[in-house]
């Protein structure tokens, strides 16, 4: 967090011909990417977009409206470039990656797929963690690992995504574990579930709760016993953002999930989240709180993919070129605020 570079941003919104404050939070928008880039000036024109899909050990208790088989399937849609994030990222100019941690239905190899396998699936957390220990620091890694090649190849901006049939119950379990909460409090319709299907979710929950009670005092412990491989992947990847100076643009319900994982493992990376869209799962308001965030959009979306993050770029690329491309007053010959 560059300090000066942020004074240097919010002296020049001062000076641009606009009453102060008129930009409301595209305003503030471009002063944090200021102070986050470390320059006076940001640009976001090199954005990373990378898709975490794993498969949930969960799903064998029936809380979701789709077969597992559509994660690998799914992942297969992303290579032909016909998923929503897969749009996006064309009409965006953005790279898009997909890493595949572990599909029950595997696609197989394919183009623009990174096939990091740790296994079929995470575990049914109702009978056990979801991750071994090996299995966590192999997916932290992998989000980190995402994080340098997107470093590599120049981004400015990194979003995470994910795809996996079950990661809302996953995500709600995390989320429950991390804030004290029930499963009644976070879970959500998802795919599409049916009150009775919410409810049958909320009562998975508050098992696996229960069932690792002891793991709930140390975050990454909850995130092993209760999260999955793509969340795990997307904690891993807010940490190496922060640690590397990367700003992170964070999508959803399942990701903000994640988010509120890595910042509390690390509590500094709050510092290098902004946050996209109000997700329609109604858990989401409650991650909000959590991580004292004010979502840029909310357009009822809940598709995940990284989509609704992508859908917010926009905004973040137009704050810049305000900051960047409006005159001063002196610049125009306008008169000042007297």
């Amino acid at each position: 967090m560059d300090h000066a570079a942020r004074a240097a941003a919010a002296q020049r919104q001062t000076q641009l011909t606009k009453p102060p404050g008129a930009l409301g939070r595209l305003e503030a928008i471009a002063i944090q990417l200021a102070a986050l880039q470390g320059a006076a000036r940001p640009v976001l024109e090199r954005v990373q977009i990378t898709v975490f899909a794993a498969d949930h050990g969960v799903v064998a208790e029936g809380v979701s409206a789709f077969p597992q088989a559509v994660t690998g399937e799914m992942v297969k849609n992303f290579a032909r470039g016909g998923a929503a994030i897969s749009v996006l990222a064309r009409e965006l100019g953005a790279v898009l990656e997909v890493v595949d941690l572990g599909t029950v239905n595997d696609p197989g190899p394919l183009d623009g797929v990174l096939r990091v396998r740790l296994a079929p699936s995470s575990a049914n957390f109702t009978q056990g963690p979801a991750m071994t220990a090996e299995q966590l620091a192999q997916a932290l890694a992998a989000g980190r690992a995402a994080v340098e090649r997107a470093l590599a190849n120049g981004a400015q901006l990194f979003i995470a995504g994910e795809m996996g049939i079950g990661n809302t119950t996953a995500a709600a379990a995390l989320a429950c574990g991390l804030l004290g909460l029930s499963g009644q409090d976070l879970a959500g319709p998802g795919t599409g579930i049916d009150p009775a299907g919410v409810a049958r979710k909320a009562a998975v929950i508050d098992r696996a709760l229960t069932l690792h009670a002891e793991c709930l005092a140390e975050p990454a412990e909850t995130l092993r016993c209760l999260g999955g491989f793509e969340l795990a992947a997307i904690a891993g990847a807010c940490i190496a953002c922060a640690q590397r100076g990367l700003p992170l643009l964070v999508d959803g319900f399942i990701a903000s999930a994640a988010a509120l994982a890595a910042v509390r493992m690390q509590p500094t990376v709050r510092d290098w989240l902004l946050f996209s869209h109000a997700s329609a799962e109604p858990g989401h308001a409650r991650l909000m709180h959590a991580l004292d965030a004010q979502p840029l959009i909310d357009l009822g979306l809940r598709l995940g993919e990284g989509s609704g993050a992508a859908v917010a770029l926009p905004l973040l690329r137009l704050a810049c070129a305000l900051h960047n491309g409006m005159a001063t007053f002196a610049e125009a010959g306008v008169s000042g605020k007297e």
